[in-house]
């Protein structure tokens, strides 16, 4: 228990009644901090300000009454969980009916004796005190959650690009290229006005849109120069293999996920249905598609992309014009806009293109920390 005073307020329009609580409580003082008032509004206006333990009013006064004060409190949560005896008379069980029905902690009849109401106060101060300390030790538990949770996101994204990372390893000097996509993926969500939840999926998942080309051979993933027709249709099976590798779990993993749910720790359901692998699962699939329909591997049109893949399209293509690649050097940024803009209404979607250019700046940027 605590040192510090605990707050009381009293209200009550009559004024010779909260002079004789003055007079009752008295030798209180040492312990608690004492406030006397004549109104519901005047004790909103002192509540707005302070903060206390408990209340105690009289339930029939002129103007708002103790009922329309009950309501007050309860209706804000700052407020809420004050406990607030109520003073009533012997023969009003219809107002004691409804005080308690509205939040009242007790209920004391008038004239008050002292002694009852010294113990009805010491009891719900004490429930006050417990019930703080326990509110206090919840809220080092949420906090001690909600740093496991971040702890945990920060592993997911972790792991989540070192796996994307792998994907460009073979092709790319660095990892880099995925991190870029990731920004610039963000930024055109965002500027789009996806949810909140949306951007942050995309921004996560993006960089596995090519975690498929572990699957192609080095003789066509590394060429230089044109790609055969053969070769080419081989290229295009990344987006195919990274859905699948996203996808299908391994059947040694799954085995374990179902032993997991069985153990109760997770549902089943829960753990083979994970919205950031569909969203990765959807990019992959569909950042290769082309506005117009004739992209792959589903030959896609307009709306029909995912979002997400149209967006994922466009960081991709300036990324990957603007980088050095086995089969060409790196593009200017104007010159990297101009075969965009050329081929915009056949390969993006226009709205994702138009943000793209209005942002471009900071885009550009990205690119640049990114290096």
């Amino acid at each position: 228990m605590s040192d510090q005073k605990e707050n009381i307020l009293f209200v009550d329009d009559e004024e010779n009644f909260l002079q004789g609580l003055r007079l009752m409580l008295r030798g209180q003082r040492p312990h608690w901090n004492m406030t006397f008032v004549t109104s519901v509004d005047a004790a909103c206006e002192l509540i707005a300000e302070n903060d206390y333990d408990a209340i105690v009013s009289d339930v029939r006064m002129p103007g708002k009454t103790g009922l329309d004060f009950l309501g007050i409190l309860q209706s804000d949560e700052r407020t809420a969980d004050i406990p607030v005896i109520i003073l009533t008379g012997n023969a009003e069980v219809d107002l004691k009916r409804t005080a308690l029905d509205l939040g009242a902690a007790d209920l004391l009849n008038k004239p008050v004796i002292a002694e009852d109401l010294l113990a009805r106060l010491r009891s719900i101060l004490r429930l006050r005190s417990y019930q703080m300390e326990l509110k206090a030790q919840n809220e080092v538990l949420e906090e001690r959650v909600r740093e496991r949770t971040r702890d945990l996101e920060h592993s997911r994204l972790d792991i989540l690009w070192r796996l994307a990372k792998a994907g460009e390893y073979r092709d790319e000097d660095t990892g880099d290229h995925v991190a870029r996509v990731a920004w610039v993926s963000r930024i055109l969500a965002e500027e789009l006005s996806l949810p909140e939840i949306e951007v942050e999926k995309i921004f996560m998942c993006s960089p596995l849109h090519d975690i498929g080309k572990i699957g192609i051979p080095d003789g066509v993933l590394l060429k230089r120069g044109k790609l055969s027709e053969i070769e080419r249709e081989t290229m295009e099976q990344h987006c195919n293999i990274g859905a699948a590798i996203l996808a299908e779990p391994p059947q040694s993993l799954e085995k374990v996920l179902k032993l997991i749910a069985r153990e109760g720790m997770l549902h089943e359901e829960e753990i083979l249905t994970d919205p950031l692998r569909e969203t990765a699962v959807t990019i992959a699939l569909s950042h290769h598609e082309r506005w117009n329909g004739e992209g792959y591997p589903r030959r896609l049109a307009g709306e029909d992309i995912p979002i997400e893949g149209r967006i994922v399209k466009v960081a991709d293509v300036y990324d990957a014009l603007r980088s050095d690649r086995p089969y060409k050097d790196a593009f200017t940024v104007d010159q990297s806009i101009d075969i965009m803009r050329t081929e915009f209404e056949n390969h993006f979607d226009p709205n994702v293109f138009e943000v793209f250019v209005k942002r471009l700046d900071e885009c550009e940027k990205i690119r640049q920390d990114f290096m």
